[in-house]
């Protein structure tokens, strides 16, 4: 369950490409709209990380990953239904943010689940090997 969260932060940074004429065909954005389209989410998830790192050392690394992912499908179903440009740049940005929650928490919580030093080595192995191949 962790490694497909990280999967699916992963893969949203990047699939957002493949959909440009889509989107320019259906929303019509301007130059600087569609770079923020495609940018705004990177931003904002790497911006974040380290505070949502610290709110999940205070809140709870399992809250922060559950508010993390209803976050996430609530913007993920905006982005998929905006009507306009901004709006999907709004529910990129608040992709970014619920992004943001979750890959710490899903590291937080590896750390702890695995006292083991070979298991929890292997954890964080597939748990890179899903950052990267969602990439």
């Amino acid at each position: 369950v962790l490694a497909l969260a990280l999967l699916l932060i992963s893969v949203d940074a990047t699939v957002l490409d493949l959909a440009v004429p889509a989107i320019s065909a259906h929303l019509a954005p301007t130059t600087p709209q569609l770079l923020w389209i495609i940018d705004v989410y990177s931003f904002v998830l790497a911006g974040l990380l380290v505070t949502m790192g610290t709110v999940g050392d205070r809140i709870g690394r399992r809250r922060l990953l559950l508010i993390g992912a209803a976050g996430f499908a609530l913007a993920s179903a905006v982005a998929a239904w905006a009507v306009s440009p901004e709006m999907l740049i709004a529910a990129r940005v608040l992709q970014g943010v619920a992004g943001a929650t979750l890959m710490p928490a899903t590291l937080g919580l590896i750390r702890s689940m695995f006292a083991d030093a070979r298991q929890r080595t292997l954890a964080i192995s597939v748990w890179g090997a899903m950052a990267a191949s969602g990439a």
